[in-house]
């Protein structure tokens, strides 16, 4: 009973980075949340007499459980989305904590949950593991049956994903960022004034049909009219962070760390003069997504 309680009291004291490592393993609270209630299950029928390093431990047993549920998800449910309507989107993340879902995303970055969402399930084990928690390779190794050096490797391939392609001129990505980052705060803020001093007078906005479910691409041109659109985005913009996009600053729509929808931008002398907006499948899986340091 001691031994329990002891137990309970250590696992509490750990629940922050735990709740992390699960986080970073499957992009939702939830379900990291699923996985620690799970860990606590396998943790309190154990025998840790001999555990030396419990917090070590502990962090292994939340891997594993994170690494069984990556190796058993299905395959994505893809939604259009309709600005116009109830967001599909939307209504699944506002299930939960909608606002801790964002607040975790922030801190940890959409980009990375979104480039983790597209690696392996052993990949993300050893990448989230390693290079974010400090994990050793040999400890690693055990838990993905293969060698230290193979999941070395898989650690690497998982950190080029990350790094991505070669950016823009690193002049230009500090100006790019300044740009959207302001664009993304303003549509946040509702601020429709900042959002037309950032907008080219003749701005041209493009949006595929998957996201308006329209039978055609939708384009919108002028400052106010597409300030007005991105101010009826703005709940989708809690859901977005920045991302470099074929190596150019932009943004990303990511629930769940699942990639929905990327915003790319072309800026000239300081404003913004063409807007993409890319929410189908196709063209999603042809950028270069990577992210932004």
């Amino acid at each position: 009973m001691d031994e329990h309680h002891g137990l309970t009291e250590r696992f509490v004291e750990h629940r922050p980075h735990l709740r992390a490592v699960a986080f970073r393993m499957l992009g939702s609270l939830s379900e990291a949340d699923d996985a620690l209630q799970d860990a606590w299950l396998r943790a309190s029928r154990a025998d840790i007499s001999q555990v030396q390093n419990l917090a070590g431990w502990l962090t292994t047993v939340v891997a594993r459980v994170c690494l069984n549920m990556l190796r058993s998800r299905g395959s994505r449910r893809e939604e259009p989305l309709d600005i116009q309507a109830a967001d599909p989107l939307l209504g699944a993340a506002s299930m939960g904590n909608p606002e801790q879902e964002v607040e975790m995303a922030d801190s940890v970055g959409v980009a990375l949950l979104v480039v983790l969402d597209t690696l392996s399930p052993a990949e993300r084990v050893a990448f989230v593991l390693h290079d974010l928690f400090a994990v050793p390779f040999e400890e690693i190794a055990p838990m993905l049956e293969r060698s230290p050096e193979a999941t070395r490797q898989l650690a690497s391939r998982a950190r080029r994903r990350v790094k991505g392609a070669a950016p823009a001129p690193r002049v230009d990505l500090i100006r790019q960022r300044e740009i959207v980052t302001a664009f993304l705060s303003a549509t946040r803020s509702q601020d429709f004034q900042a959002l037309i001093t950032l907008l080219h007078p003749d701005v041209l906005l493009r949006a595929d049909k998957a996201v308006m479910l329209t039978a055609a691409p939708v384009v919108v041109q002028g400052a106010e009219a597409v300030a007005k659109g991105a101010m009826a985005a703005m709940q989708r913009a809690q859901f977005t962070g920045l991302a470099l996009l074929d190596g150019a600053v932009g943004l990303v729509m990511a629930p769940y760390g699942h990639l929905r929808v990327a915003i790319t931008f072309t800026v000239v002398d300081g404003l913004i003069t063409d807007i993409n907006v890319i929410a189908e499948s196709e063209r999603l899986d042809r950028l270069d997504l990577a992210v932004l340091d």
